[in-house]
């Protein structure tokens, strides 16, 4: 293990996750705020603004690489108004500039598109939706992020990493010299990552307090269906001998690539699977043992056993 591991906090990256998955719509399915959310805001939002949102979902899913490298590099402080601002301010060459270590495939009219086309619209996001959650976030957020700064003072960075995500885990990476972690709550349950050139950045999910106390918790649901379904359960004592890859499941177990995925997002939600990341980017599952117990103490916390 040759990275170093940081925690960053920010209602920045909440922003721009949110936006995101709003524009996107991209894993929505898996998300705690369903595709219901999609619709809820929509319904909220002055028409003119639904309007000027609807082009960014053809836009490249690359480009939120960049603004996040933007996020991670802000030089005006943590707030969203101050990082819009900048955006606002800076000049493309300089936008280049602080991204273009991380991403070196990236050209000053790129960058100059991705400020021109984007600001306008998460001002437009931040004043229609953001900043009215913005309040009830920033504190789950900033107190996970001190537990989490708290742990790395006494784990080693890669533990602190699958405990923090459920599950990820990043080997020796060739060149990876750092790893941001930050917290996020739209995004729950998934933790999301991109790779940067020497760096990588990873959001996971923080669990926001239930609502009704005599329902069943969010992440015990989430263990019940996965485990429903008789081929995830054959899927997990697959993976629980030794990591697989998608090519060796898709031989192994006959299976086609979608429905593989579809039964491994499911799994990993739930965080009954390890996702191992090496070099070139490759993925391998392997069971989570951590899963199983965590199973038994949500079911047995629920019932009051």
């Amino acid at each position: 293990m040759n990275y170093e591991v940081k925690v960053d906090v920010s209602p920045i990256y909440e922003l721009l996750s949110s936006f995101m998955v709003y524009i996107s719509k991209k894993w929505i399915r898996n998300l705690d705020i369903g595709p219901e959310w999609i619709g809820e805001v929509s319904g909220k939002l002055p028409p003119e603004v639904t309007s000027a949102l609807g082009p960014a979902a053809a836009w490249p899913f690359d480009d939120y690489d960049v603004l996040y490298a933007w996020a991670i590099h802000r030089a005006n402080g943590d707030t969203v108004r101050a990082f819009l601002d900048c955006l606002h301010e800076t000049p493309a060459e300089v936008l280049y500039q602080a991204a273009s270590p991380y991403l070196p495939s990236l050209t000053v009219k790129e960058a100059e598109r991705i400020r021109d086309s984007y600001t306008p619209l998460l001002e437009l996001w931040y004043e229609h939706y953001f900043k009215h959650e913005e309040p009830a976030i920033i504190p789950l957020i900033e107190e996970d992020a001190e537990e989490k700064r708290m742990l790395l003072t006494k784990m080693e960075p890669q533990s602190l990493v699958e405990y923090a995500s459920g599950g990820l885990v990043v080997e020796d990476v060739p060149g990876l010299e750092t790893i941001v972690l930050f917290p996020t709550v739209h995004n729950r349950p998934i933790n999301a990552y991109c790779f940067y050139r020497k760096m990588m950045l990873i959001q996971y999910p923080v669990d926001v307090p239930e609502e009704q106390e005599d329902e069943p918790p969010t992440c015990l649901l989430r263990m019940t269906h996965a485990l429903a379904d008789p081929k995830r359960l054959r899927l997990l004592r697959y993976a629980a001998e030794k990591p697989r890859s998608l090519d060796d499941m898709m031989r192994d177990l006959n299976q086609t690539q979608e429905l593989l995925k579809h039964h491994l997002m499911i799994l990993r939600v739930a965080g009954l699977l390890r996702i191992h990341l090496g070099s070139f980017n490759t993925e391998k599952f392997s069971i989570r043992p951590d899963g199983a117990a965590e199973l038994q103490m949500f079911l047995e916390s629920y019932i009051r056993l």
